[in-house]
């Protein structure tokens, strides 16, 4: 039986807002290293959720978040890690307002140089208030360190 499709409008590849979302994981990354827990907490929206192959973890507040955040400056320093930038692996609006987003996390001596990375995959939102929003993280796992 022939349907026709002339109605059904057409997905589109990328989304509305696929710089937002670059941008967004930028400044979780910046603020990651920087140890301003209040700006990476920023990047998401609560209820959230982050799921691992050992760990399910429903956050609900703000200051969950930056709590949680807030120690990553000194965990990646006593690792040697100075610095980690989002390498967007695959982007995919579901959609007109989620997007999910798998992201390689190098990370970087001060020198530049590449001593590992962790990948994971995010869904962004739209927010009704407008800003994008990572509202759940699934944790790959982290490559061995080279």
């Amino acid at each position: 039986m022939d349907t026709d499709t002339s109605t059904i409008p057409e997905r589109t590849d990328v989304g509305p807002d696929s710089r937002g979302v670059r941008a967004l994981l930028a400044r979780l990354a910046q603020a990651l290293t920087s140890g301003d827990g209040k700006m990476a907490a920023a990047t998401w929206a609560t209820p959230a959720l982050v799921v691992g192959d050992d760990m399910a973890l429903t956050v609900n507040s703000s200051a969950d978040l930056q709590e949680v955040f807030g120690g990553a400056k000194a965990h990646y320093n006593a690792r040697g890690i100075t610095d980690i930038r989002p390498d967007v692996l695959r982007l995919d609006w579901i959609t007109a307002r989620l997007a999910i987003v798998e992201v390689r996390w190098p990370y970087l001596t001060a020198a530049g140089d590449e001593i590992g990375d962790d990948t994971s995959t995010y869904v962004i939102r739209r927010e009704p208030d407008g800003r994008l929003a990572i509202r759940a993280a699934v944790m790959h796992g982290e490559a061995e360190t080279h």
